[in-house]
């Protein structure tokens, strides 16, 4: 599935909620069901900076392929990493950097975050594409 079907499919899971109350609850519901992040993982160096709440991610690059991990201390912040994740992941660098993330704008998840949760999630997809980057540059 590329990434804009997995945006898609997003998008259609969101537009069945009438009121954000519901979504904010799909939304920690993803996070819920994000695997664990393993402890090793969780340093410093895979802390995002720039979130009000602690988010780590981390990125495995095998076969051509961007596998991420990530966690927050934040149970709605959890469910964005986990979105993040679910679209982003199984990738190849190119089409990490070439991905507009446009389900953010269409389920509303921009205007219903508070400033700093939104500068967070930008500080995410932020790092997602550096990852990327940095794994092309070694191919």
């Amino acid at each position: 599935m590329t990434i804009d079907e997995k945006q898609e499919q997003i998008i259609d899971e969101f537009s069945l909620f009438d009121d954000w109350m519901d979504r904010y609850s799909a939304l920690i519901e993803q996070g819920n069901a994000l695997p664990p992040m393993e402890e090793k993982y969780k340093t410093p160096q895979n802390l995002i900076e720039g979130c009000q709440s602690r988010v780590w991610l981390y990125a495995d690059f095998d076969g051509g392929i961007i596998t991420f991990k990530g966690d927050s201390d934040a149970v709605l912040v959890k469910g964005i990493v986990a979105l993040l994740i679910s679209i982003l992941s199984g990738h190849t660098p190119d089409e990490i950097l070439e991905s507009e993330l446009f389900f953010i704008e269409r389920i509303g998840l921009k205007e219903h975050l508070s400033p700093t949760r939104s500068n967070g999630l930008l500080a995410m997809v932020k790092q997602m594409r550096l990852y990327a980057l940095a794994f092309k540059t070694k191919q």
